[in-house]
This record gives C-alpha cells, structure tokens and sequence, in this order.
C-alpha cells in the first residue's frame, strides 16, 4: 500500500532538489523505467497548434527525459532562489490513480505565482506510469 502523502512529497521535493545525483535517483524512484509525463502546453502553444487542425502535448518519456524536464524547471525557477514548490494538500487515490494540486511560491515568502493539477497513473510498484500535469494560468 502505498502512502500518498509520502508519494506527493517525495513528487514535489524532486522540483526542489539542488544536488544532480539526488535529483537523478529521485527521479528514478518516482517514474516507472517508460515512465511518462504530458504537459498540458500554454494556451499560445495550444492556439498555434490549432490553427494547423493540430492539438499540442508536451511530453516526457523515460528517466533520461524526465530528468531533463524536472532538471530545467529546477534550473529556471528555483536555482536562481525565486521561488520553491510546495503541495497545495488535498491529494486523494482511486485505484492506481492519484491527484494533487501544487503551487510555485516565491521563496522569500509572498503571493503564489504559478499553481497545477497533478493526476498520477501509478504501477504496481506504486511508481508512476503516467503523469498528466495541468498548469493553472
């Protein structure tokens, strides 16, 4: 039985993480080897898409891309000592799936500045199979 507080915590701490090898491992022992995350894309992204009959879907797939993609929103928003992620609480589970919501919030305190929709398909081993991530505007 997995603990899915434990699970968001170790979800969001990964965002958080300084040290490349922690981060490497985490990653690891989050997603299920062909692990996937889909992002839904911003909306000038999604219009774009669109106007060529297209729908936008970014995606991680497999340690390697994952690392990448938690490595360069590490980069862009917590390094630089901007802001940090924390759960916004709330995560619930049915069956294999779990949902949380989180927020990006500046690091010396103050106003979040940017929030999401976790939904988690998870395997057997309680890794995740597949992460659908929902940006709030």
């Amino acid at each position: 039985m997995i603990d899915i507080q434990e699970l968001v915590g170790r979800y969001v701490a990964v965002w958080n993480e300084p040290d490349p090898g922690l981060r490497r491992e985490a990653v690891a022992g989050l997603w299920a080897k062909d692990g996937v995350q889909r992002l839904q894309p911003p909306q000038e992204i999604r219009d774009a898409a669109g106007a060529l009959g297209l729908t936008a879907v970014l995606e991680a797939r497999g340690h390697r891309e994952l690392e990448v993609r938690v490595t360069r929103s590490y980069e862009e928003f917590v390094a630089p000592g901007a802001f940090r992620f924390r759960s916004r609480g709330g995560a619930g589970r049915v069956g294999d799936m779990v949902t949380f919501a989180w927020e990006m919030v500046p690091a010396d305190g103050g106003e979040t500045a940017g929030a999401g929709l976790e939904v988690l398909v998870l395997d057997e081993d309680g890794r995740i199979l597949t992460d659908h991530q929902f940006i709030e505007a």
